[in-house]
């Protein structure tokens, strides 16, 4: 995944989370917010009640590798936030849940 396709400041985040609701599936959440930008964006959130360090950002490179297989509309910023049943799920659930779930969304191109 392209770093210029991630969002990174924290009022983004604050402004997304708090203006939206989610759209939660099992162990994940996404919060959808349509632009009128020529891009879009993706956020990731995992809590510390993940796990340390090492497990939190293998998470988020699971994620980024699953979402980089896909081409999506331009104008919308997304954040997946992660909750703890994501531990004991392998590459694949996680795959196919994501997948379902952008499917659902309408994303896609």
């Amino acid at each position: 995944m392209k770093k210029k396709n991630i969002l990174k400041q924290n009022s983004e985040y604050n402004r997304i989370i708090k203006t939206f609701k989610p759209i939660r599936y099992k162990y994940l959440s996404f919060y959808i917010e349509r632009t009128a930008e020529e891009n879009y964006f993706f956020g990731f959130s995992v809590g510390k009640k993940i796990g340390n360090a090492v497990k939190r950002n293998k998470i988020k490179r699971q994620l980024k590798s699953i979402i980089d297989k896909n081409t999506y509309q331009n104008g919308f910023n997304c954040i997946i936030m992660v909750n703890s049943g994501i531990i004991k799920k392998t590459f694949q659930e996680i795959e196919t849940d994501v997948n379902k779930i952008i499917k659902d969304i309408n994303i896609l191109k």
